[in-house]
């Protein structure tokens, strides 16, 4: 024991320090005191940073600090999302045998007989926004909020726990099926550590009950599954990821030339077949246009830590005199057109074939997509993050850092954007990406090459 003090004595007391700061964002932090939050991120980002270096070839001790520092946040109440009151209140419905996607919050909660448990505490923590749309959660993800209800016994703090156990064993998975995939990639498996010791995976997904990390296990799983030849196994494991967020339909288009002709129609048949099977139990004539309404919003209607677009509605509105809400729907309208147009040349002018190249689309892919979109969560950039690691890039891990500073919104009652904060972390995060782009020299040598600039 002495030894291993001696050893790893630095490591510990990062551990120990990270620990402490762990606890104090779980426990004693207002969304609203910015200062308080980014200085325990960018700490927690540091202490990350450190082990890594330190630890990188010693599996068991950061996988063993990996759950130490989720399981401060097991009972804890999300601190920076609200979105957990909206998984409870589905789950509540379902388990009462009411579709979700057939009713609002804000039409249920004036029934008198609505015998869901906690009923008005979940209305009123969901807020406004929530409470007059429709559920936009994928089946798969319905029926983890229905089974968390079912054994948190009607308690908040219950269904909490069995979410965040859920969140916990997905991490794992990811970690457990990314060090495979590295290997079969030739890349190094510690880099896997990069999204299990990240301090905004372990807030995002674990604090705050995002379930990009399910959706990210059943996509990491599927892709290594494709990696070794058994893309058969893989489709229904790939349908599950979009049964959990809608992110992984972007890359389909991508597997036709990775898996030839034949086979793609086989693989997409598959997941067809298997997403079908998960929303049969919702199905209902009103179902399609109510779920397309709502998921057509987040094109539409919502704006946050955007990029490009932010850029375009300070020209339109300066020099154009475009009218901010209109113009939000004209842009969001315009984005999956863009991405479609995108998908389809990378489809068919990459060599997807090979699966460092089909990795390197699927980073462009969603790059663009993010870069483009009116909404990107702090969450979101997880996905990139995975991508980001399976592939020579970095800058997701700098976004992973800098994305924080958008959060300075929640300081101020009408949730104002800091335009010089967002003008920061985008600026930082595009010159790293510059960087990286003009040091990979296979990518510029074949850029050349193709447009013979030689």
């Amino acid at each position: 024991m002495l030894t291993f003090w001696k050893v790893h004595k630095i490591s510990i007391l990062l551990v120990l320090g990270s620990l402490m700061f762990y606890k104090v964002f779980a426990y004693d932090l207002q969304r609203d005191d910015f200062t308080k939050l980014i200085t325990l991120f960018a700490a927690l980002f540091f202490f990350c940073f450190q082990l890594i270096k330190f630890e990188k070839w010693n599996f068991k001790f950061l996988l063993v600090t990996g759950v130490l520092f989720r399981l401060v946040f097991l009972i804890a109440e999300p601190n920076l999302s609200q979105d957990f009151y909206r998984f409870i209140w589905d789950g509540e419905l379902i388990k009462n045998g009411i579709n979700p996607y057939l009713y609002t919050p804000n039409t249920l909660i004036e029934k008198s007989d609505l015998a869901i448990a906690n009923a008005q505490q979940l209305y009123d923590g969901m807020g406004s926004l929530s409470a007059r749309h429709y559920s936009n959660y994928p089946p798969l993800n319905q029926i983890i909020f229905t089974i968390s209800s079912f054994l948190g016994g009607g308690s908040i703090l219950g269904s909490l726990i069995v979410m965040r156990i859920t969140t916990i064993l997905a991490d794992i998975g990811i970690l457990y099926f990314g060090r495979k995939l590295l290997q079969n990639l030739g890349r190094s498996n510690h880099l896997a550590f990069w999204f299990f010791l990240n301090p905004l995976v372990i807030i995002e997904l674990t604090g705050n009950l995002h379930f990009e990390g399910v959706m990210l296990f059943f996509f990491v799983w599927a892709i290594y599954l494709i990696s070794t030849n058994k893309w058969k196994q893989a489709a229904p494991i790939y349908a599950f990821s979009i049964l959990l967020k809608l992110v992984p339909i972007l890359f389909l288009p991508l597997f036709l030339k990775h898996l030839g002709l034949k086979k793609s129609t086989l693989f997409y048949s598959l997941i067809g077949i298997t997403c079908i099977v998960f929303l049969l139990p919702f199905y209902s004539s009103e179902f399609i246009a109510n779920y397309s309404k709502t998921v057509g919003l987040w094109f539409s209607n919502f704006e946050f830590n955007a990029s490009v677009y932010n850029l375009v509605k300070k020209i339109g509105v300066l020099y154009f005199e475009a009218k901010p809400w209109e113009l939000v729907k004209s842009y969001g309208s315009l984005i999956p057109k863009v991405i479609i147009t995108l998908a389809l040349l990378l489809t068919f002018f990459r060599k997807n074939q090979n699966i460092k190249t089909l990795m390197n689309s699927m980073l462009i892919l969603l790059s663009s997509y993010y870069f483009l979109s009116s909404t990107v969560h702090p969450w979101y950039i997880i996905f990139l993050l995975i991508l980001g690691i399976l592939t020579n890039y970095r800058f997701p891990i700098v976004w992973c850092l800098l994305v924080i500073l958008s959060y300075y919104a929640y300081t101020n009652p009408g949730f104002k954007e800091n335009l010089w904060l967002l003008t920061i972390e985008y600026c930082l995060v595009l010159g790293y990406l510059g960087f990286e782009v003009f040091k990979n020299r296979n990518i510029m040598s074949s850029f050349r090459k193709k447009f013979n600039l030689n």
